[in-house]
């Protein structure tokens, strides 16, 4: 059952009686007094909604950011990759308006404005948090589903460059917003996805993949196979990090991803080359035996570095699968080992740990030299996202967590180890059905 917009003070009340509570644990884990902060965050979104907009009917959403669990650059070579839904969210209070106009203020930043009735590509927008919203209303309109006026309000505390994928949990908010209040809640969670990534690719101009988007979404943990990226294939498995003595954490390492762009490109381009030479478009297309039969010739003509992340691809390709069997079957040790395997993989073949050349700034192989030494054989950890600059990730046993965060921070700085849960449910209303969650 769905319940009503409520007018923000009606809303304020619900949330400080605990009505909301079963919602808020499936969103940040979290439970009794540790809720405090949660509901105060949600408070000052309605109280920043009313101050720019005033008191009318609102509702209230939530969308995570994510965390890679498995696959890192596989998805643009249509690989399978294994995400997770995190504690980190974008919270919105939005209203319905009958003025055409879709308005969205996300806090720190200006508004941002739009018409209904234009919705042609803006050149002029490429790169802007407008484009995002354009292109939203664009596609549900192309899906029979034609968006109105609204205006929202959103605070965030999902990192920016950290590989928690903060413009997707952006972008999935914005369908979010538009399916609740202009198509009756029809599309489904992967569906919305897929809008976000047709916004980021035709409207904001960048040609990302769809992991992203689904992992934001989704919730929880989910493998997801990208054989035919236009319908991927995606199933969620459980995991339980508290009851397996694990904590997940996001080591920020202090690099700057300024100046990166030809690192990032370079991946998946070098990648295409090997299939290319193989007769194919992506590697997923390509049989590894036959990349292996051809082995000499392709050193010749891509060269070592594009042949090594051909091979990372295969190898890390196929540990989703183990990794998504591990889970299954609740041997976590197992999966531990995988994330370990993957890690080593991403240094030595696909070799995203430290921008071409580079020598004097290597923070994110400094950073997972200080997780293994830290971690000492326990727990695992690898690269986070795209890698060369930005976050490692870390899974620390319970009872090491304390001094594993004060010396990375004493090392590389307060607050740069973020402790994470990986959250339950998915892009959702905060107050929907009888838990209190989508």
């Amino acid at each position: 059952m769905k319940h009503d917009f409520l007018m923000p003070e009606t809303a304020a009340a619900y949330v400080r009686s605990g009505a909301c509570d079963a919602a808020l644990c499936a969103m940040y884990g979290a439970s009794g007094e540790a809720l405090a902060p949660y509901r105060e965050r949600i408070l000052h979104a309605v109280g920043g909604f009313c101050e720019l907009y005033g008191e009318m009917p609102v509702r209230i959403f939530s969308v995570s950011g994510r965390t890679e669990l498995g696959g890192n650059h596989t998805d643009h070579q249509h690989g399978r990759v294994l995400a997770g839904g995190i504690s980190l969210d974008i919270i919105a209070v939005a209203a319905k308006t009958d003025d055409g106009i879709m308005r969205v203020k996300s806090e720190g930043y200006p508004e941002d404005r739009i018409s209904a009735d234009d919705l042609a590509v803006h050149a002029d927008e490429t790169g802007c948090s407008a484009a995002l919203l354009r292109g939203i209303a664009a596609r549900f309109a192309q899906r029979g589903m034609p968006a109105g006026g609204f205006c929202a309000y959103t605070v965030s505390d999902v990192l920016k460059g950290s590989g928690m994928s903060s413009s997707a949990a952006f972008e999935v908010m914005l369908g979010t917003i538009v399916n609740d209040f202009y198509a009756d809640s029809q599309f489904s969670q992967s569906e919305l996805a897929m809008i976000a990534q047709y916004a980021e690719n035709v409207y904001f101009g960048k040609p990302c993949g769809l992991m992203d988007q689904m992992a934001c979404a989704l919730g929880g943990v989910t493998a997801i196979d990208f054989a035919d990226p236009a319908q991927p294939l995606w199933e969620q498995v459980q995991l339980d990090l508290n009851a397996e003595g694990y904590a997940l954490c996001i080591i920020d390492s202090g690099a700057d991803h300024a100046d990166l762009t030809d690192e990032y490109a370079a991946v998946p381009a070098e990648m295409k080359s090997v299939a290319a030479a193989l007769g194919k478009t992506v590697l997923r297309e390509t049989d590894e035996a036959d990349f292996l039969a051809h082995l000499p010739e392709l050193r010749k003509n891509c060269g070592d570095r594009a042949v090594l992340r051909a091979m990372h691809f295969y190898g890390d390709n196929a540990r989703v699968l183990q990794q998504t069997s591990a889970l299954k079957a609740g041997r976590f040790a197992d999966f531990l080992s995988l994330v370990t395997e993957s890690g080593r993989s991403s240094a030595f073949a696909l070799q995203n740990i430290s921008a071409a050349g580079s020598t004097k700034q290597q923070a994110v192989a400094v950073t997972l030299a200080l997780c293994e030494k830290l971690l000492a054989g326990k727990g695992a950890f690898r690269v986070h996202g795209g890698g060369f600059a930005g976050t490692v990730q870390a899974f620390v046993p319970l009872d090491m967590i304390g001094e594993f965060r004060a010396q990375t921070e004493r090392i590389l700085g307060d607050g740069a180890c973020h402790v994470l849960r990986i959250r339950r449910c998915g892009a959702c209303a905060l107050w929907e059905g009888d838990t209190g969650c989508c």
